[in-house]
């Protein structure tokens, strides 16, 4: 206590000082006068940076939930979206055949007079048949692992396992573009070759519905090939390419888009560089692909080879 007081003693000229200035601010601030509504101003905006200031520090150390709540919707509007797009519809048309009343026929006229048909109709509206080919559902995943290289395949590591439904064999995707597929996966945790690897994925190009394959050339991780387009076809560059569906990948995943247009003249054909629309080196989250119609289309088609 007597070092508190002799402290006070000691600063006292200038906590009297502090004191009368800060009354005189708050009676300058409570009148009406020019000067109190520039303190009220003042006082007004340096809160608000203190609160702004406040705020920010606040959202940055939520920004792990926020991503994962924004990860989880994308998610939710992804399947309803492919649950729309995997369905065919068909109308099925019906008819009558023709009624012929011979009894109507004029015996005293020529025998090879043929009956009119009295009726002929056709089903109006016909019922809507709807097929689905396809049953998509997105599991989501952030990458905690991811090697880019020129020279071998690359791998990416997911914090999904099998724990939440993922297989080998299952394709990958992120937000804007097509990733790779399911390589090995754990309890916990999954490695994607990605497409920058040895490993194949159709595509045709948007506009002019040519298919392809496209393959990664080692060199840079940005770009892919597409050879074996017909070089009548008059192709752009910047024109987008898409996944076929006819493999893992759903159909019209964005594959990328042409940065460059060459000429093969050995088969007279076009060899494509196309620019990937996935950034591998800032690859933060995926969207590993599951189809559950997938195991049925197997089956299907084994018994095919089997037949051989």
């Amino acid at each position: 206590m007597r070092k508190f007081l002799l402290l006070i003693r000691r600063f006292w000229t200038l906590i009297l000082f502090i004191t009368l200035e800060v009354i005189s601010i708050y009676f300058i601030a409570k009148s009406r006068s020019t000067q109190g509504i520039d303190v009220i101003n003042s006082a007004n905006a340096t809160v608000a940076y203190f609160y702004q200031k406040e705020q920010n520090i606040v959202s940055y150390f939520n920004l792990k939930r926020v991503n994962t709540e924004l990860l989880n919707e994308n998610t939710a509007l992804r399947n309803q979206l492919f649950y729309r797009q995997s369905v065919d519809t068909f109308k099925t048309v019906s008819a009558k055949i023709p009624v012929f009343d011979y009894s109507k026929i004029d015996r005293n006229q020529d025998s090879n007079i043929l009956a009119q048909p009295v009726t002929m109709t056709i089903a109006e509206n016909p019922p809507l048949k709807v097929v689905r080919y396809a049953e998509y559902e997105f599991i989501p995943a952030r990458v905690i692992n991811n090697s880019i290289s020129n020279d071998r395949i690359n791998f990416i590591t997911i914090n999904q396992g099998s724990e939440a439904g993922i297989k080998p064999g299952m394709s990958v995707v992120s937000s804007v573009g097509i990733v790779g597929r399911v390589e090995h996966v754990s309890k916990h945790f999954a490695t994607i070759a990605s497409v920058l690897s040895n490993r194949k994925v159709s595509a045709r190009l948007k506009l002019h519905e040519a298919y392809g394959q496209i393959t990664w050339v080692p060199g840079h991780p940005d770009f892919v090939q597409m050879d074996d387009i017909a070089i009548t076809l008059p192709i752009k560059l910047r024109d987008s390419v898409l996944t076929t569906g006819f493999a893992s990948f759903p159909a019209n995943i964005p594959v990328g888009t042409v940065s460059r247009i060459d000429t093969v003249k050995s088969n007279n054909t076009l060899s494509l560089q196309i620019r990937l629309a996935t950034n591998f080196r800032t690859l933060a989250f995926v969207y590993v692909v599951v189809d559950g119609m997938e195991a049925e289309k197997e089956k299907l088609e084994k018994k095919n080879q089997s037949a051989r």
